[in-house]
């Protein structure tokens, strides 16, 4: 019999899903996208969120230009949402990430990906990471948008029970 409640869902809360920027942006201006259901996965301590130092400066840059008012809130979400930053990655692990990647900044994204041991990365960035870019092909972890993160997980928690 298991240890937990009958309608209560086992998680291993180590999974450990990175967010790029443009999923942090689609989180702090929709409330009921996807973006904002993985955060509240991790509100909730059933993931654990982890983004990098590039990224948090990205957003931060992203927020002064485009939304101000939004920074708060933001910081808000990454409070609730016990999103936690990695190191920055090491020459070789950038280096790794930029044959794959040739644009710098993705690049720069992806490894920060790649030090955390990340099990899934998010992104909405159709141009480099998503749309079948066969250089990922050997990436630990898959990449996709936040609504095929939630099916992915969706799927992983069907196998569980």
């Amino acid at each position: 019999m298991p240890l937990y409640a009958r309608n209560e869902i086992c998680v291993d809360s180590r999974l450990k899903v990175f967010l790029d920027t443009s999923v942090l942006f689609s989180a702090v201006h929709s409330e009921t996208r996807g973006a904002r259901l993985i955060l509240k996965l991790g509100e909730a301590g059933t993931i654990s969120l982890w983004i990098g130092p590039w990224v948090l400066q990205e957003m931060q840059n992203v927020l002064a230009r485009k939304s101000p008012k939004s920074i708060g809130g933001f910081a808000l979400l990454l409070d609730r949402a016990q999103i936690q930053v990695g190191e920055k990655p090491e020459m070789q692990i950038l280096r790794q990430a930029q044959s794959m990647l040739d644009y710098l900044p993705d690049a720069q994204v992806l490894a920060e990906a790649l030090i955390i041991k990340a099990d899934y990365m998010v992104s909405f960035d159709r141009e480099h990471l998503l749309v079948g870019n066969p250089q990922l092909s050997p990436l630990p972890f898959p990449v996709g948008t936040a609504g095929d993160f939630l099916v992915w997980y969706k799927e992983r928690l069907t196998k569980e029970k």
